[in-house]
């Protein structure tokens, strides 16, 4: 049984469901069982939050040709997973957002939307941006330099990112400030001094840093830790 804000749902054995993970929710177990999970980003399924609020955390059963399909697809994904190699498991990734989005499309009576980007380039843009968020320390990372670590040109890097809206430089950004934003707000007895954070995620100057991040969250890093309550003893 799930148990949300709006009420609760009880599910059978053998139902999909779909879960918002910035969403509180609860579960309670009256028998033993075994479940998968599978997160996948909410721009591979194409719909927006709004679109998906009315089928999330109600169950899916098998009652359609699609939702049979789906299910009976994550199951043996799940319990095969570790046999594939990864370009085979980005590929088939992709597959199972494909899946899911026209399961979605079916229980919304929607068309499928379109997000740009086939499923060779969506599993390579995977890859990259896993890439990218490990590295996410070192000064030098560059389109240059991923591009060269995936075997490809810096033009078919920026053309894959140009199709989500966005840019191979910028991504970076918001991903270093992210992690930034995220590491400043935490609490603990060790705090940080906001140039070690900086540094820590690849920003080299304090003082861009401070810059970009009032432009991107509209205040300082102090002042952005100061309102999670974190200060730091003098």
């Amino acid at each position: 049984m799930i148990d949300r804000s709006v009420g609760q749902t009880v599910f059978r054995p053998g139902a999909l469901a779909f879960f918002d993970t910035t969403c509180p929710f609860a579960t309670e177990v009256t028998a033993s069982f075994r479940s998968h999970v599978f997160q996948i980003p909410r721009w591979m399924v194409g719909f927006h939050e709004a679109d998906l609020r009315p089928l999330t955390a109600a169950p899916i059963e098998a009652d359609t040709e699609t939702a049979a399909l789906v299910i009976s697809f994550l199951s043996r994904r799940a319990d095969r997973a570790a046999s594939h190699p990864p370009h085979v498991g980005d590929l088939l990734a992709r597959n199972a957002a494909d899946l899911i989005t026209t399961l979605v499309a079916e229980r919304l009576e929607r068309d499928v939307p379109d997000i740009g980007i086939d499923a060779a380039g969506t599993a390579l843009l995977l890859r990259v941006k896993a890439f990218i968020d490990r590295i996410l320390a070192d000064p030098d990372l560059s389109p240059q330099t991923i591009a060269a670590a995936h075997h490809m040109s810096v033009r078919h890097l920026h053309r894959l990112f140009e199709k989500q809206g966005t840019t191979v430089s910028r991504w970076i950004q918001h991903n270093r400030l992210e992690a930034c934003r995220r590491e400043l707000g935490r609490p603990g007895r060790n705090v940080p001094t906001v140039t070690s954070v900086a540094h820590r995620f690849g920003f080299t100057s304090s003082t861009h840093f401070s810059r970009t991040f009032r432009t991107a969250y509209g205040m300082s890093p102090r002042e952005w830790r100061s309102t999670r309550g974190v200060h730091r003893q003098s």
